[in-house]
């Protein structure tokens, strides 16, 4: 594994607004630049009262500017919802502001409910154009194209690295394809990730954009200073994971000791099942599965995730987990 990096919502947690938690993120990326974080991510979700992130591009341009080497970028940017010209126009415009730094990972899905997917874009089309939308944007982010009736300004030549996201086997296919780098959202949907991994590898094309398969792999990490405190610190992660299922979406709940009050057994084995790709506990507990992830799925990267309630804890957890992660690049994964 060569890099690790984070992957943020901007939780809004119960009894804090937006603006709390859009500073917490800021704060948050400055710490994770200090622990050796190789990029930072924000994801696209909307209607959602406890993600605080819905317009990314605007985020990143902040976490950005309050940041100086580490990548920053979209774990993503969930394409049906935009035209392509727009994203292009917007990523651009943060790669000139911060060159060498941004990247755009590519979603197929609307990341909402359908309500809120045709609020965002009015019109939508019975048909997939989901391959069709990446290359034209490719195109925007390319080198002038001769004659070209409509260019991408800022964008034009910027050539902003675009990661395909997924939590399937079409993702996989889509990116090895494209023979762009892909992400595997296993940090809530690992059912798919050993396979879509093997396809994607098996299957990848080289490209302008990349010689080889390269792999991000993403995980759900809560760590403290003892294994008891870091599951009460998950809880609160697990109990806004399983309202979602509910259909009661809502803020970031306060942390407990015990959800089977609220949350019934088959349910939260659903859940238990979703969030599995994790590693929770102290520095010595999380090590020993995160290198086991690192051993089995060979990831060129490991991305972290976590929805901790209080944003101190939630700060430390990233920092022992950079801790953890950095000695794990140092030393070789064996299968």
């Amino acid at each position: 594994m060569q890099h690790f990096s984070l992957l943020d919502l901007s939780p809004v947690p119960e009894g804090r607004t937006v603006a709390d938690a859009l500073a917490n993120t800021v704060d948050l990326a400055q710490a994770a630049e200090g622990f050796g974080y190789h990029r930072y991510w924000l994801a696209e979700h909307h209607n959602m009262p406890g993600i605080a992130s819905a317009a990314a591009a605007v985020v990143i341009g902040q976490v950005a500017a309050a940041t100086r080497t580490m990548r920053v970028g979209a774990g993503g940017v969930m394409l049906p919802n935009h035209a392509p010209l727009m994203v292009a126009e917007q990523y651009g415009t943060l790669a000139t502001l911060f060159p060498g730094r941004i990247d755009l990972g590519l979603g197929r899905a609307p990341g909402t409910d359908m309500a809120t997917a045709r609020a965002l874009r009015r019109y939508m089309a019975q048909e997939d154009s989901f391959p069709q939308d990446v290359r034209e944007l490719l195109g925007y982010l390319g080198d002038a194209a001769e004659g070209a009736s409509v260019r991408a300004v800022p964008g034009e030549g910027t050539h902003v690295p675009v990661w395909i996201l997924g939590s399937s086997l079409y993702g996989a296919q889509l990116g090895a394809h494209f023979g762009l780098p892909y992400a595997f959202a296993s940090h809530f949907a690992p059912a798919m990730l050993e396979e879509a991994l093997a396809v994607y590898r098996r299957s990848f094309r080289p490209s302008p954009w990349l010689a080889r398969p390269r792999v991000i792999v993403a995980a759900g990490v809560f760590a403290a200073e003892t294994d008891a405190e870091a599951a009460y610190l998950r809880s609160s992660q697990v109990l806004a994971f399983a309202r979602l299922r509910m259909g009661r979406p809502g803020k970031l709940p306060s942390p407990r000791a015990d959800l089977a009050d609220e949350v019934p057994a088959a349910l939260m084995a659903q859940v238990a099942a979703a969030l599995s790709f994790s590693a929770t506990g102290s520095a010595a507990t999380i090590r020993d599965r995160l290198r086991e992830m690192i051993a089995v799925h060979r990831p060129d990267e490991l991305m972290v995730s976590a929805m901790i309630h209080d944003h101190a804890a939630r700060v430390r957890s990233f920092g022992i987990a950079a801790e953890v992660l950095s000695e794990l690049c140092e030393a070789p994964a064996t299968a």
